[in-house]
């Protein structure tokens, strides 16, 4: 069974002024749940600040450094990851916040201002708002991974 198949079959849900929103990378899976508050952004229950590995952090900055600080101080976003490796979590979490604040601008702000912010996070990097499909092949019998085989001898 797959990440998307344990998945709702939306993946922004809308409940009262609160938006809830599902991305995943690999078999990491991070749930996004944004609504009205005082800019707080917790991974897990833990600020962005506290979670490693250290290099990828700015990975995660990388929609609060491009569209400011100020569209994220009315929302409070927390956020839930489960799954895959650090890296693939890493990459579900930062493409789980980009898409949050997109849904919530969309629901509760304007279409103008989510369309400028859509706009900008796809300009610096697609894969803050598009799932990236790749998955790992299953090995086949016959070799020693899914496409190579063993070799073969004639004689």
């Amino acid at each position: 069974m797959t990440a998307q198949e344990k998945a709702p079959a939306q993946s922004v849900q809308v409940f009262g002024r609160k938006v809830l929103i599902y991305r995943f990378k690999k078999t990491a899976t991070a749930v996004a749940y944004c609504k009205n508050g005082r800019g707080l952004i917790k991974v897990n229950g833990r600020p962005l600040d506290m979670l490693e590995p250290a290099i990828l952090r700015y990975k995660l900055q990388e929609p609060l450094l491009i569209l400011g600080k100020d569209r994220f101080a009315e929302v409070d976003i927390r956020i839930r990851v489960r799954g895959g490796g650090k890296v693939a979590q890493i990459y579900a979490i930062r493409q789980a916040l980009a898409k949050a604040i997109v849904a919530y601008y969309q629901k509760y702000v304007d279409e103008a201002s989510k369309k400028e912010l859509k706009d900008l996070l796809i300009a610096y990097d697609r894969s803050l708002l598009v799932a990236d499909p790749r998955r790992c092949e299953p090995k086949k019998f016959g070799g020693p991974g899914a496409r190579a085989r063993y070799q073969k001898s004639y004689r």
